[in-house]
Order: C-alpha cells, then sequence, then structure tokens
C-alpha cells in the first residue's frame, strides 16, 4: 500500500468533508448568527457527541481495529467478517439502551454540560428538548463507525472518509429549505442530525454490501439473543471489551475536558459557546487533513507492523508521520493566527454574524492555533501505542493532561475569557503530544532518523518569514469594512493563502529543504 498516496486520497476527501463542514457553519452563522439559539443547539449536539467519541469513533476505533486486522491477519477475511458482525450487534443493544436513558436524563445531561446557562430558564428548556431528539444520532454514527472500521480494516479508505459530507449535506438541505418554513428556524439544524445519521449509515452499509461483508449479518439476525450470548463468550469480542475499558477512560478524559470547557463557557458572556465552536470548525481543517488522514492511514500499517515485530518499519512509519507534521503543521498554526480576522471575516461575517462576534471568534481562532501542532502530532503518536494494543499509557497521559487543562484555564479563562479556555486546550495538547513522544522513545518503540534539529530550525525559519509576509499583506485591506464585498474579500484571503504556501515552501527550498522526499515517505 502507498502510503503517501492513500492519506493524500483520505485527506482529499476529508477536504470534502471539512469544505461542506465550512458552509453549513457559514450558513448557521448568517441565519442564525452567535446567541442564546445557537448556544443551545451546539450543547445540545456537543452531548450525543460526546458520547460518539466515547463509544464510537474514539474507544470503540483503537480497541476494535487493532483485533479486527489481527483476526483478518492470522484467521482470514471471513472470520473477521463474523467478528464485525458480533461487535456490531452487542454495540446496537449497548447504544440503545444508553440512547433511553440518556432521553429521560437529558435535564441532568444539559445541567451538567452548561450550568443551567446561569439561570436561563428558557435556553435550559430549549437545549433539553433539542437534546431528547438529536440523542438518537449516537446509535446512528456508533454504527457508521463500526462500518468504518470494517472498511478501512479492508483498506477502503475512501467510503469511511467521504462518508460526512453527507451530514454536512443535510445541514445546509434543511438550513435553506426547512428552516424557512418553521416557526423556530432553529429546530432545522435538530431535523439535519438525524437526516445526516440515517444516510451516513445507509451509505456504509451500501459499502459493507458491495464487499460482501453483510452475509455475515444472516445467520445472527435468525435469533438475536442468541447470538448475543454467543458474542458475549467470544473472546476476541472480550480482548475488545477489555481494550475498551482502558480506551475509554482515555476517551472519557478528553470528553470529561470537553464538558467542563463548555459548562464554563455557558456561565461566560452569551454567544461564548457559538464564538468557540465556530473558531473549533475552521481548527478542525488542518486537524483533519493532516492528524485524521494520518492516523486513519498508520493504525492499519502500524498493527500490521507489530504484527509481524518489525520494529524498523513502525519505527519509520512514525518518523515519516512527525515529520509531516512538523512540515505542513507549523504553518498551518501560524497562518491561522496571523489570518485569523480575514479568515472568520471572509467566512461569517454577514447576516446576524456581527461585527463583536467576528472579533470573538478570531480571538479563539488565535488561541487555539497555539496548540494546533500539539493537537496534530497525537493524531500520529497515539496509534504507535494502539497499535500494539497498549492503551493504558494513553491513559496516564490524557489524565495528566486532564489536570493540565483545568489548572490552565483557572489561570487564564480569567486573563481572556472565551479564548481562554482555547488556550488551555491548545497547551495541553502540546503537552499530551510531548509525554506521548517521550514515552515512544523511552520504550524503544520509535527512534528518530537523523536531521531532526535542522529540519525543525528550517522550518521554524521559513514559517517566521511567511508569518511576516502574511502581516504585511493582510493589512492592506479593512476587513470588516467589507462586510458589503464578499467576493473581494475571497479574492483577498485567496491571495493571502497563495502568498503563504509560496513563501513558505519557497524558503524551504532555499534552504535546500527536499520536501516532497519527507512526504512521500516509507514505502
Amino acid at each position: 500500500m502507498n502510503l503517501l498516496k492513500t492519506a493524500a486520497t483520505v485527506s482529499g476527501l476529508t477536504l470534502l468533508s471539512r469544505v461542506t463542514g465550512l458552509l453549513r457553519e457559514i450558513l448557521t452563522a448568517g441565519l442564525f448568527g452567535a446567541g442564546a439559539q445557537t448556544d443551545a443547539f451546539f450543547v445540545a449536539f456537543r452531548l450525543p457527541n460526546l458520547l460518539r467519541r466515547l463509544f464510537a469513533e474514539g474507544a470503540f476505533t483503537q480497541a476494535f481495529v487493532p483485533v479486527l486486522g489481527q483476526v483478518k491477519a492470522q484467521q482470514g477475511p471471513d472470520q473477521a467478517a463474523s467478528l464485525a458482525a458480533r461487535v456490531g450487534l452487542l454495540l446496537l443493544v449497548v447504544l440503545a439502551l444508553i440512547t433511553l436513558l440518556a432521553i429521560a436524563a437529558a435535564p441532568i445531561l444539559v445541567w451538567l454540560m452548561s450550568g443551567g446557562f446561569g439561570g436561563d430558564a428558557a435556553t435550559f428548556e430549549l437545549t433539553t428538548q433539542m437534546t431528547r431528539w438529536m440523542f438518537p444520532y449516537i446509535l446512528l454514527i456508533s454504527l457508521v463507525a463500526l462500518a468504518a472500521g470494517v472498511l478501512n480494516t479492508w483498506s477502503e479508505f475512501r467510503l469511511p472518509a467521504f462518508t460526512p459530507v453527507l451530514l454536512n449535506l443535510a445541514f445546509i438541505g434543511s438550513a435553506l429549505l426547512l428552516a424557512p418554513q418553521l416557526q423556530e428556524p432553529i429546530w432545522a439544524l435538530v431535523v439535519a442530525v438525524l437526516v445526516g445519521g440515517v444516510a451516513q449509515l445507509a451509505l456504509q452499509a451500501w459499502g459493507l454490501a458491495r464487499l460482501g461483508l453483510l452475509r455475515s449479518l444472516g445467520p445472527l439476525l435468525r435469533d438475536p439473543w442468541a447470538s448475543l450470548r454467543e458474542a458475549w463468550a467470544d473472546p476476541h469480542v472480550r480482548r475488545i471489551l477489555s481494550l475498551m475499558l482502558p480506551a475509554s477512560l482515555a476517551v472519557s478524559v478528553a470528553q470529561i475536558s470537553l464538558i467542563i470547557n463548555t459548562h464554563i463557557a455557558a456561565r461566560l458572556e452569551t454567544g461564548s459557546v457559538s464564538w468557540l465552536s465556530y473558531a473549533d470548525r475552521l481548527m478542525e481543517f488542518p486537524t483533519a487533513l493532516l492528524g485524521v488522514a494520518l492516523g486513519t492511514v498508520l493504525l492499519p500499517s502500524l498493527t500490521k507492523a507489530h504484527s509481524e515485530a518489525d520494529s524498523q518499519r513502525v519505527s519509520a512509519l512514525l518518523d515519516w508521520g512527525l515529520r509531516i507534521v512538523l512540515l505542513l503543521a507549523i504553518p498551518a498554526s501560524v497562518g491561522l493566527a496571523v489570518l485569523a480576522v480575514p479568515l472568520a471575516a471572509s467566512l461569517f461575517h454577514y447576516g446576524a454574524f456581527d461585527d463583536q462576534d467576528l472579533f470573538m471568534t478570531a480571538q479563539a481562532m488565535m488561541a487555539y492555533a497555539v496548540g494546533l501542532t500539539g493537537l496534530i502530532a497525537v493524531k500520529v503518536l497515539a496509534p504507535g501505542f494502539y497499535a500494539k494494543q497498549d492503551i493504558r499509557t494513553p491513559v496516564k497521559i490524557a489524565l495528566l493532561t486532564l489536570a493540565t487543562t483545568q489548572l490552565l484555564n483557572l489561570v487564564l479563562v480569567p486573563l481572556f475569557q472565551h479564548a481562554g479556555l482555547a488556550l488551555a486546550t491548545g497547551l495541553a495538547a502540546c503537552l499530551n503530544a510531548g509525554l506521548l513522544w517521550f514515552k515512544l522513545r523511552q520504550r524503544g518503540s520509535y527512534h528518530p532518523q537523523p536531521g531532526w534539529w535542522l529540519l525543525i530550525l528550517r522550518v521554524l525559519m521559513a514559517a517566521l518569514a511567511m508569518g511576516l509576509l502574511l502581516v504585511a499583506l493582510a493589512n492592506q485591506l479593512d476587513w470588516v469594512l467589507l462586510r458589503q464585498s464578499p467576493g473581494l474579500r475571497l479574492l483577498g484571503l485567496a491571495g493571502l493563502m497563495a502568498a503563504a504556501a509560496l513563501s513558505y515552501f519557497g524558503a524551504l527550498s532555499l534552504m535546500r529543504v527536499h520536501w516532497q522526499s519527507i512526504l512521500k515517505g516509507p514505502k
């Protein structure tokens, strides 16, 4: 498998997902602004998303993919497909029960997330109702994550990478077509969540059927209860569950931090939750294009290398991933910080999204940018542990990261309000990445190849030159006054991004950094 080609394919499809996601946020910002109703929606949607990351994309994927890959390599694809079917049946039953409990306990969950919105009863009630309607999304998206793990194990990366586009299209369609028909237009976004979840699951099911992987479901569905008992007794399922326990703790630590941050933001100035959400959407571009794409491709490859006891291959894969992070995440971080106002203005500053929303969102973007490299590096480093089914080490590091985040919040939130939350998150992510790197080095799993210090110096110099050029160019336009000229804004932003790419890679070439070879990586 050509890693660069595969990563580029995943990254390209992820880019399509992020572009459509950005369009959805632009529509949300223009139609609804950043106020009590959008705060209510973002908090309500964050609840099922939190458990999605806990039970599906986070802990489940980390535990499921390495075991599934091992079974496929050692016992063949038929046994692996049967294992996936048994796990899917068990996951369906467990998450259905969790969904019912969460719907009943929605007021408690909303209070934990928001602190009651500082006594705003109307916003609290709206959030509670939205939470009840949207919570079934966790059931749908968890099955999507299961299907994605199976498809990735069969080296089918394209369909899972494209699938999130369907959720974004559901948002865009609902915002444009359904919202004008409703007495409370914000409810169109709730409908979009459910429609998008069904569409994603349908597409993934088609992908599994095309590979003939749904045939294993037939015997299980003839007697579901007997199949559940068999699934529970399966040693491979037990292994996945035993790995999920520490993995759930690791992911839940990050989600606990998110709950605390949302709780704090909901008690700050109205709009704080929305400003952070809009800024986070822009931060997801480089995080997904680099971190998620690299992590998705590396985990199966690292699992295979560990299964074959090829330690040199493991180290080479990790080194390649980290060099790409250094090469691309550093300039992305500088660019997002310097272009925070031009980006937020060009994309969001229309309709109900006013000047205050613009500057508050830009502040959060600049704060998030500080930790962007750490956030992306974690996506590369963590698979180094998951591939050999070591999840306890990331758990311990995650606990320390949680404590650090909240200590930083105590200092930074009084100083910078909502931007302090973003800054604390970013700084803690850098600590997380540093500790993961240290542990991989300490255990001999990763041996850096020569040339790292010189590469770091040259990348920093090129990023500095790029940043200074962007500051000079961006100040030539008044991005706030250009609100009535979106075309000119977008043209100016495109010019800035082109100047950033040319100046950065041009500077690297002048310093004789063979960045094309770095991108190509190991075969």
